[in-house]
């Protein structure tokens, strides 16, 4: 069993803003993307992960993308900053996945795509929160843990699936006694999110039946994108798509809507 100590210990692991980084997201949190992209050019490292990004396949630019204040420009406020944090993650990432069969590249596509979409889903349901927008950069967060917190246990974590066929979600919660979800809350709080955040990814889970307002549609959404996402083939076989326990009863009334929405971010 892992201890809520070993837990706490890889979350504040994630690392805090360097200096530039933190500056460039000040700038960002008042929305001055201006002063934003001139402190986030004196990083190469974050000049770098932001050119290699924005050139992802999801984006679908024809011409190569390189000049940040052009990237956030074009990523907008709220994309901006929660570019900044999935930078943060960036330097968590492990060099070599030890235990999901997954690359930094496809990391970083699952990254862009999820962020993108997420975007698009806000957009669409005509809310513009940048708290809200960077909600989404936990999930990838928790992967980054689990995947830490498996590789020291990697022969027990491969006997309990090849044993038991058990998925990575409940060996997940019977070695630590919390699922994706709950890292995700403490990942939030860790960066000082607000606790309606916490609310959100908790919720997302889809576990929640007395949910209502917008805080159901917006679970519901990030529910059906986060099972649409881990469920692409490159995911699926790295064993990432064990982490979503899909309710089809709790998005059923948006299913359509969302296929709508997501079409239309992947067309050229």
């Amino acid at each position: 069993m892992i201890t809520s100590d070993e837990i706490a210990f890889y979350i504040q692991n994630i690392p805090a803003a360097p200096a530039v980084v933190q500056e460039a997201l000040n700038h960002a949190r008042v929305g001055d993307l201006q002063k934003a992209s001139k402190y986030a050019s004196e990083d190469p490292a974050l000049k770098l992960y932001l050119k290699t990004l924005m050139n992802r396949p999801i984006y679908g630019f024809r011409n190569e993308v390189s000049d940040v204040a052009q990237i956030f420009g074009i990523l907008g406020l709220g994309a901006s900053q929660q570019t900044l944090y999935n930078y943060l993650l960036s330097l968590l990432t492990p060099k070599k996945w030890e235990l999901f069969s997954l690359t930094n590249h496809q990391f970083y596509d699952l990254q862009a795509s999820i962020s993108k979409h997420w975007e698009t889903i806000l957009a669409h349901l005509n809310i513009n929160d940048k708290e809200l927008q960077s909600a989404i950069s936990l999930i990838p967060a928790s992967i980054i843990v689990c995947e830490a917190l498996f590789a020291k246990r990697k022969k027990e974590v491969a006997q309990l699936r090849a044993v038991k066929a058990l998925d990575f979600n409940t060996i997940l919660f019977r070695i630590t006694g919390s699922d994706l979800f709950d890292l995700s809350g403490e990942i939030a709080h860790k960066w000082e999110m607000p606790p309606r955040i916490v609310d959100l990814i908790q919720s997302a889970s889809g576990r929640d039946e007395n949910l209502t307002g917008q805080e159901r549609i917006l679970a519901q959404w990030m529910h059906l994108l986060l099972f649409y996402e881990l469920s692409q083939p490159a995911y699926i076989s790295a064993g990432l798509n064990d982490f979503i326990d899909f309710k089809i009863d709790f998005v059923q009334d948006i299913y359509e809507s969302f296929a709508q929405v997501v079409q239309h971010t992947c067309e050229p």
